[in-house]
């Protein structure tokens, strides 16, 4: 493959070198790193303070903060009813806010969803704008620019619902949610809740009881996880297989293997697209599926018996 042709390409592919690791463009890449000690949270003795998904997150989160409001805000008009009614993506949003109020939250947590509901449309849009800039080539654009500027060493990208650090950081979270509401609205029911049957079974129930908890957590983390990092990798492999093809074959048999690599490539982007917004729908709704059967313990009893 003539060195034009394949400048061309790892520019519009995003850098992928052939023979280069996949896992390399869906891993994070630390810009700075700080020694510590904390167990099992650091085992190799240090932590990451920036990297290129703390950047993305960063960016995402400034998104949420300043330019979702603005349009989400907009409105048909600014007198009377038309000041009411939204336009555009702010009446998107509005469906979509109802969506879970309506349907989701009012059915699972029941009297307390107006007390939790901000924390849902919180969690459903962060992830959904996580999973969507991962399918956005920063890695295609940044890397021109640094070289322009002299800068090495630095790499922009990556979804960081793709990082098990941050999928378990959320649902630690709701995991925290779920034992301090559970106790704070149901109490002793709560707890009994963690021995079911007889209590001469609580030392076989309350551990295993206890396990569920955490697996349910733990399932709530790695689901986001592995399907964000799946798709990535795939993608990898097959911008990867066009550069290493075009060498291994040269040019003429290169391109014709790239053009049904590229047709591929473009499905798994759009079936990517869908999945970011499934995988945030997934993740927000067993959210609220989760902290729902907490804090109606009550209600639970009550079905149970009748």
């Amino acid at each position: 493959m003539s060195s034009l042709l394949q400048t061309v390409l790892q520019t519009f592919l995003g850098g992928f070198a052939a023979g280069s690791n996949p896992l390399s463009h869906v891993v994070p890449h630390p810009f700075k790193d700080t020694s510590a000690e904390l167990g099992l949270l650091t085992p190799e003795g240090v932590i990451t303070v920036l990297s290129d998904q703390i950047v993305i997150m960063a960016f995402g989160t400034l998104l949420l903060i300043t330019v979702f409001p603005y349009f989400a805000g907009k409105r048909r008009g600014k007198d009377g009813i038309d000041a009411m009614v939204p336009t555009g993506f702010g009446a998107m949003v509005e469906m979509v806010c109802e969506y879970w109020r309506r349907e989701v939250a009012e059915p699972h947590l029941g009297e307390h969803a107006d007390k939790f509901i901000k924390f849902i449309w919180t969690v459903f849009f962060w992830v959904w704008t996580m999973n969507v800039l991962g399918l956005i080539p920063f890695g295609t654009v940044f890397p021109v620019l640094f070289e322009a500027l002299h800068i090495e060493g630095v790499y922009i990208g990556g979804t960081p619902t793709s990082n098990i650090w941050v999928t378990g950081t959320l649902a630690v979270i709701t995991m925290v949610l779920m034992v301090f509401n559970g106790l704070r609205y149901g109490g002793k029911a709560y707890l009994a809740h963690f021995v079911p049957g007889p209590i001469w079974m609580a030392p076989l129930m309350l551990p295993v009881e206890i396990a569920g908890l955490i697996a349910k957590v733990a399932a709530l983390a790695i689901r986001l996880f592995a399907n964000m990092i799946a798709g990535h990798v795939l993608l990898a492999v097959l911008l990867s297989m066009i550069l290493m093809a075009g060498q291994a074959l040269g040019t003429v048999a290169g391109l014709g293997l790239s053009l049904p690599l590229v047709a591929a490539i473009v499905a798994i982007n759009l079936l990517e697209l869908f999945v970011a917004s499934l995988q945030a729908f997934i993740f927000t709704y067993l959210t609220v599926l989760f902290i729902g059967m907490s804090v109606n313990v009550h209600h639970d009893d009550e079905a149970h018996a009748h």
